[in-house]
């Protein structure tokens, strides 16, 4: 149970952090010689989950807003999606403590 509940959680850090890495490519477009920032994400070992971490790859183009946007909505289901997850497991772990009680 512990694995899911960490699995989530970081589901939850990777989506923020990529929602928090979009918000900062669209805020500093403008800015001369700004390079944007991109979120790799790695499968973690034990117990699970994904690794995140931010970047700069050498040779960026620019910002495209319209790549941001897709980020960001893809960053808010992805976010959704394991928060959902931890409440099904709280549940879960909720009506087992019942069940043994």
């Amino acid at each position: 149970m512990t694995a899911l509940f960490s699995i989530a959680r970081s589901g939850l850090q990777a989506a923020q952090l990529r929602m928090d890495s979009s918000a900062h490519n669209v805020a500093n477009m403008n800015t001369p010689g700004f390079r944007s920032q991109v979120v790799d994400l790695q499968a973690a070992q034990q117990p699970g989950g994904v690794q995140a971490r931010v970047a700069t790859p050498a040779a960026t183009p620019g910002v495209a807003l319209e790549q941001e946007a897709v980020q960001q909505i893809s960053a808010t289901y992805a976010f959704k999606a394991n928060a959902l997850v931890l409440r099904r497991a709280d549940d879960m772990a909720g009506a087992l403590l019942d069940v043994r009680a």
